[in-house]
This record gives C-alpha cells, sequence and structure tokens, in this order.
C-alpha cells in the first residue's frame, strides 16, 4: 500500500502527539513514523518525567519503530514526522536507521540540524549512511502557537526559556 499521508498530515500528525505531550507536562514536541500509509511508531519528548536528557521526541519514535522493522527489506519508505526540527543526534538517529524523508514544522536555530544534513559528505565506503529528504516550515505557524501556549503555562525554567527563543 503506498503511503496516503502527505508530509502536511504527518507533522499534523507530530503536533497531535506534541499536544498530549504538553498536557503531560513536557515540552510540546512530539514525533511520528510512518511507512506503507501507517504510523507504526509515536512518542513525545520525556525530559521532565524521565529526568533524562536523550529522551526526544523524535529518538523514541524512531527506536519504538526500530523494532518493528528490524532489519528485514522494507516495501515501502520510512518517513519520519516532528513538529520541530531535529537536532543533530536525532538526525544521526534517523541516518542509522535509513529514514527515508524528514518533515517538520517549525526550525529550531539553536540546536535543529537540518543545515548541517544538507551539507553532509556521503561516503562511498557507506552510500546508505546519508541525510534523508528533509522539509521544513509545514504548519509552522501551528507549532509556533503551541510553544507560545507552553511558555504561557510552563513554570519558569530553562525549558521555557528555550521554548520562548522558538515563540517570535
Amino acid at each position: 500500500m503506498a503511503s496516503t499521508l502527505g508530509p502536511s498530515e504527518l507533522v499534523a500528525a507530530a503536533i497531535e502527539v506534541a499536544e498530549a505531550g504538553m498536557a503531560a507536562g513536557e515540552l510540546p514536541i512530539g514525533a511520528v513514523v510512518e511507512t506503507g500509509g501507517e504510523i507504526i511508531a509515536s512518542a513525545f519528548t520525556r525530559d521532565v518525567s524521565l529526568g533524562r536528557r536523550l529522551v526526544h521526541a523524535d529518538l523514541l519514535a524512531m527506536t519504538a519503530a526500530d523494532e518493528q522493522l528490524g532489519w528485514r527489506p522494507r516495501a515501502h519508505p520510512v518517513r519520519l514526522a516532528v513538529n520541530l526540527e531535529p537536532c543533530l543526534m536525532c538526525l544521526g538517529a534517523a541516518m542509522a536507521l535509513k529514514v527515508d524523508e524528514v518533515y517538520y514544522g517549525l526550525e529550531s536555530p539553536g540546536d535543529g540540524g537540518a543545515a548541517v544534513a544538507a551539507r553532509w559528505p556521503v561516503s562511498p565506503d557507506m552510500p546508505w549512511y546519508r541525510p534523508p529528504v528533509i522539509v521544513g516550515g509545514l504548519r509552522r505557524d501551528e507549532v509556533r502557537g503551541q510553544f507560545r501556549l507552553y511558555c504561557e503555562r510552563a513554570p519558569e525554567s530553562g525549558f521555557r526559556r528555550w521554548a520562548e527563543t522558538l515563540t517570535g
């Protein structure tokens, strides 16, 4: 079955997951992984609830997708959608998982990795280890609104100060 979910719909799904994260007291960052027209994994960032740093929404969603996909051959492209531009760590994980396409809503100037991925040199020794196609700016205003709402509700913290940089 070919994918019936367009990039904008995938980012909309990530926005919904981010809403659930915000309702749980987390930053409003959500991600979904899709293949063959089906969302096979979703997650929101869990920094607050788990008290850890390496629990980004995109990384958690890709880890869950990897558990399902394993090493078997893939009949369809794997696509990741996040409401916020993935960081370098998460883009590296997307490369390792062989994600074909990444879609995101809002740019993250302080830690977003799309510009680095665009300049990534593909090695002839590892041609499969390459950045996915990356498209940003989908539903940007909706995501910016999520961060504004988060900043209105969240207590003073480093997370809130960082989120405020995304609302302008």
